[in-house]
Order: C-alpha cells, then sequence, then structure tokens
C-alpha cells in the first residue's frame, strides 16, 4: 500500500493552491482563503508568511470596508517582481511579452512575420532580442521563473517539437530547444499550442471564466481549436488532441494544407472566405483583409455577404460536430474566427439548430473571445508559469540561488 501524503507534500501542495488563487483570482482575503482552501485561520497565516518571504505575494490592509472589527488583511501577487517570458508564433505576427504573477502583461513586443518558410533562425532572433530588450528594462531584485511559445501547428507534449505547422511552413521543428538556447537564460522554454493555449486562456482568464466545459475556436489563416473538459485542457494521447481544423465537414471539398480535402479550416479559413469574396490577390492576406470583407458585407457588399454567409453555414455545421461530442457549456470565437462569427452568426446558430441534439443546444452560449489577440500569449504564459504555482518555493530558490 502506498503510504499517505508526508506533511512537506501537503504543505507543498496548500502553498502552491493558495498561490494559485492569487494569481488566478488576484487580491484575495486571509479570510476569503480560508473558505476556498477549507483551512483554518493559521495554516492560511502560515502559508501566507511563507509565500511572502519568498517574495511571491504581499499582504496589506484592505481598503476601508465599511464593518467593524479587524479587518482580513489582504494577499496581493507580488507581479512586478515575479515573471515569466511568453511569446507567440503566428502567421503573420511574432509577439514576446513579459507577463507577471497575476497575469499582468508587465511589457510586450510585437513585430510582423512575412509569410512562407519558416526561417527558424529569423524567428528565434527575433524573439530573443524582444526578450533582451524587457529583460534590460527590469529592476536587480526581479525573477524570472519560466518561459513557454504558443506555435500554430501540432506541438508533441513530450518534448516540444512542432510536427507540423502547415500554415507557417514548420515540420519536425525542436523550436522550444533553439529559443531556449538563444535566451541564455538557463530556462527550457515549453511549447503549446496556440488555439489549446488560446482556450487555456480564457478558461482562466477570459470570457470561459467559470466555464467546466467549452471550445475555443482560433482562426488565423487556419482554424485551431482548443477543449476544456470538466476544468482541464483536453490534450491527447501525445499532445494533439483540439485539432478540430481537420476534422472532415466535406469529403471531397476544397484542398487542405494538411494534404485532405474538405477540413473545417480549408472551407472556413482565410483562404476560401478571400476566394469567395473575389479577393484573390496577393494583398488579400491577413486579419485586415478578413475584416475587409466583414466591414463590406456590413456596407451591404452583397459579394461579402454571400462569402460570409457561405463560411458561415460550413462553421456552423463543424460546431454543431463539436457540441454533440463534447457538450459544451460555451463556444467561443478567436482570432479571425471573431470577425468571421460575427458576421455570419446568424448561419451558425441555423446549423447548430438543425444538426445539434436540443439537449446538447439548450444551454449552449456563443461568445467572441475575451482577450482577442493576445490569448494565445497569456496562455503560454499560464503554461510557463506551470511549475512554480506547482512548487512555489522550490522553483524560487533555484531561480533566485
Amino acid at each position: 500500500m502506498r503510504a499517505g501524503p508526508s506533511q512537506e507534500e501537503i504543505r507543498k501542495h496548500n502553498l502552491g493552491t493558495l498561490l494559485r488563487h492569487v494569481h488566478l483570482g488576484g487580491p484575495t482575503s486571509r479570510a476569503e482563503l480560508t473558505s476556498l482552501m477549507g483551512l483554518n485561520r493559521s495554516t492560511i497565516m502560515a502559508l501566507t508568511a511563507d509565500l511572502t518571504a519568498a517574495g511571491l505575494v504581499r499582504e496589506e490592509l484592505p481598503k476601508d470596508t465599511g464593518k467593524a472589527g479587524r479587518p482580513s488583511l489582504v494577499v496581493r501577487p507580488e507581479s512586478a517582481r515575479v515573471y515569466v517570458l511568453a511569446f507567440d508564433v503566428g502567421v503573420d505576427r511574432l509577439a514576446a511579452a513579459r507577463v507577471g504573477l497575476g497575469g499582468v502583461i508587465l511589457d510586450r513586443r510585437v513585430a510582423v512575420r512575412q509569410r512562407g518558410s519558416f526561417d527558424m533562425a529569423q524567428v528565434v532572433g527575433i524573439l530573443a532580442g524582444f526578450a533582451r530588450q524587457m529583460l534590460r528594462k527590469t529592476r536587480p531584485d526581479t525573477v524570472c521563473v519560466g518561459a513557454a511559445a504558443a506555435i500554430c501547428g501540432a506541438v508533441r507534449k513530450s518534448d516540444g517539437v512542432v510536427r507540423i505547422g502547415p500554415n507557417i511552413g514548420m515540420e519536425e521543428t525542436p523550436f522550444g530547444e533553439e529559443l531556449s538556447g538563444k535566451l541564455a537564460l538557463g530556462l527550457p522554454v515549453n511549447v503549446g499550442n496556440d488555439a489549446n493555449l488560446g482556450a487555456l486562456a480564457e478558461h482562466t482568464r477570459g470570457i470561459g471564466q467559470g466555464c467546466r466545459d467549452l471550445v475555443y475556436l482560433h482562426g488565423d489563416v487556419g482554424i485551431g481549436g482548443g477543449i476544456v473538459v470538466n476544468g482541464q485542457l483536453l490534450g491527447g494521447f501525445a499532445g494533439y488532441g483540439g485539432e478540430v481544423g481537420h476534422m472532415i465537414v466535406n469529403p471531397g471539398g476544397r484542398p487542405c494544407g494538411c494534404g485532405s480535402r474538405g477540413c473545417l479550416e480549408a472551407e472556413v479559413g482565410e483562404r476560401a472566405l478571400m476566394e469567395h469574396a473575389g479577393r484573390n490577390g496577393s494583398d488579400a492576406v491577413g486579419r485586415d483583409s478578413v475584416r475587409s470583407v466583414v466591414d463590406a458585407a456590413d456596407r451591404g457588399d452583397v459579394v461579402a455577404q454571400e462569402a460570409l454567409h457561405g463560411v458561415g453555414n460550413w462553421l456552423g455545421l463543424g460546431v454543431s460536430n463539436l457540441v454533440n461530442i463534447f457538450n459544451p457549456e460555451m463556444v467561443i470565437f478567436g482570432g479571425t474566427l471573431r470577425e468571421m462569427y460575427l458576421g455570419s452568426a446568424a448561419q451558425v446558430r441555423s446549423q447548430i439548430n438543425l444538426g445539434t441534439l436540443g439537449a446538447s443546444r439548450e444551454n449552449l452560449r456563443l461568445r467572441t473571445s475575451g482577450l482577442g489577440d493576445d490569448a494565445p500569449l497569456l496562455g503560454a504564459a499560464e503554461l510557463a508559469f506551470g511549475q512554480v504555482l506547482a512548487d512555489p518555493l522550490d522553483v524560487l530558490s533555484r531561480h533566485t540561488g
């Protein structure tokens, strides 16, 4: 029989749980933490004292509560002191941010990425350069406790290798290893699929807070998906779970970059919308081009309206399949799908009403991303914070020792 957890294991778990509450929920009183964690006041006081001594949180008196008696101290994350580096590699842009404990973006850099073959040295060089710029502006007492990157491709969870990213020209690419070496901070760079990390961010900090089951769909030339089931991100056996963009909705339909035909991203993605709208020139690419079609449809352009209605029908069919399979409480549209959904909401809802079980859709909510283009970047930050939230004191001692 396995022995029960030791006192040290219990303490580590409680420290991580308390820090996670403050990291995700913001400033929280000791009294609230006592209720949330089901521990007595003296235990909460000891835990907060340990985290305060480590420089992870600080305690302060609350503003006037208007109540009689001694107020409960408020525990705040030390956002300015403890931070991670987060990166986002998209089809058209590169982004980097320094994100403080509590999810606060302290500094950020964005650059345009030219489409075409993937130039590892160039991309890694730009992101590492951004990181160095941000690090030069930090105070001496700050500490970086992790780094992670969001990539629009299928990422193997065992080693972070990007197996395939057809829309950015990546294949069997050890991106995290290369970026870690270029940063030279002694930190591994964790890598995750951008839509999975977008789902994580929307679940913890965005429009999906409080939802235990949700589907996040992200548009960026192709279509990616992240699925949260019972509060946990669905990763799959090797890490490729959630690749809903390659769900076939139209057998024998438009060719897809993955080699198949009729995938959701082939019928709904940027290329399909532009072709249906008659905008096939070299300038008809990118988020601004998608938005221009939506704007034209709003102004009464019949061709743009028909293009949006067409992709909206396929999008609705794809969402219907996901609703029937996962019975989510919410479906969130992010990236360029925000605009596409808003321009074709009637078609999407019509397909859902036709193609889903009544019981599965009766409480379904359709929403656009609360975090906008920052969803994958903030999801990468959450991935980077994972270790310090699991074992706060050990991780901090290793990075400050």
